[in-house]
């Protein structure tokens, strides 16, 4: 076990390391980071002053270190070496081939600093994990895109988009001001004010067909995507409500979050299940025929109709 010496000596170079990882970084951030109080971090980085590392900030405000100064090579672990390899596979798969070749190269640079047993280790991992996607996540002609939206991002620049909304029945091209990007349900989403649309949006990245960067500035200030994501979790409201039996709700468990489900209680024999649905009412309807005969809608009645429709048109060309 280390003694308490050990452990502070390596939480000041683990401090160091994050100093260099970032432009300023304050106490509390620190002392989150290493479940430290702020005047133990203050102590240490006064250790680091001390030693010749050139900190640059005061308590209060936050530390940077001088530019150009760098630590030597970094000797990485063998359980941080295996991260390396999830890291890679989801990066080739969870990312635009623009960005996964870059990440693929400054990954050639950090396995150039590890030992032999580690790149050994780690060559021997990487054909033994697979990452497949469930959906496609961009399309094939579009190589670059959430390059394009990231620096969008960064340089408060609009981009021009051409987007197929699931209701649409072709594209639509629009500018829009990216705010932010999330992955969820296993897709890219991008949170964006539509110039369009006078309001701020979600856009799907698999239905975006063309992108290209602008030199239009935002005209508008933006909130952190954080702000945006909490909003829309706070205005759910119940829209639909439907009533499963509890022998089904395992079925439908898996991808009940891509039709906006927001909460379930039990009920007897049944579980109710409260959804609110962004997108075409028809849509969540097909799937609810998958296990209709076991469940019953309870609200809207639009969901109910939309569903006798559907069952109707099926019954009438079964009877053909």
């Amino acid at each position: 076990m280390m003694d308490d010496s050990t452990k502070r000596f390596n939480r000041i170079v683990a401090i160091l390391i994050q100093l260099q990882s970032k432009r300023v970084i304050t106490a509390q951030e620190l002392a989150d980071r290493f479940r430290v109080s702020v005047r133990t971090i203050y102590r240490d980085i006064k250790a680091l002053e001390t030693s010749g590392v050139p900190v640059a900030g005061e308590a209060g405000t936050g530390y940077s270190v001088m530019e150009g100064y760098r630590l030597p090579p970094v000797m990485f672990t063998r359980e941080e070496a295996t991260s390396f390899v999830a890291a890679e596979k989801l990066m080739q798969q969870l990312s635009d081939k623009s960005l996964g070749g870059y990440f693929q190269s400054a990954l050639f640079k950090i396995k150039s600093v590890l030992r032999w047993s580690e790149k050994d280790w780690v060559n021997a991992l990487d054909t033994q994990v697979v990452v497949k996607p469930v959906h496609a996540l961009f399309r094939e002609d579009i190589s670059n895109a959430l390059e394009l939206l990231m620096n969008g991002i960064v340089n408060k620049q609009q981009v021009s988009i051409s987007y197929q909304s699931v209701d649409a029945t072709e594209p639509v091209s629009r500018f829009i001001e990216p705010v932010g990007l999330y992955h969820e349900n296993n897709y890219w989403y991008m949170l964006a004010y539509c110039h369009l649309r006078k309001e701020h949006r979600k856009f799907r990245t698999d239905r975006i067909y063309t992108i290209c960067a602008t030199d239009k500035l935002f005209v508008m200030e933006h909130e952190e995507l954080a702000f945006y994501l909490k909003e829309e979790i706070d205005c759910k409201t119940a829209g639909i409500r439907i009533a499963v039996n509890k022998s089904v709700v395992k079925h439908i468990n898996r991808n009940r979050k891509s039709y906006g489900f927001i909460s379930e209680e039990e009920k007897g024999d049944e579980v109710e299940m409260v959804f609110k649905f962004y997108e075409d009412m028809e849509f969540f309807a097909r799937w609810y025929i998958m296990f209709g005969d076991h469940a019953r809608i309870l609200e809207p009645e639009s969901l109910k109709e939309k569903v006798k429709e559907i069952v109707e048109e099926i019954t009438r060309r079964l009877n053909k």
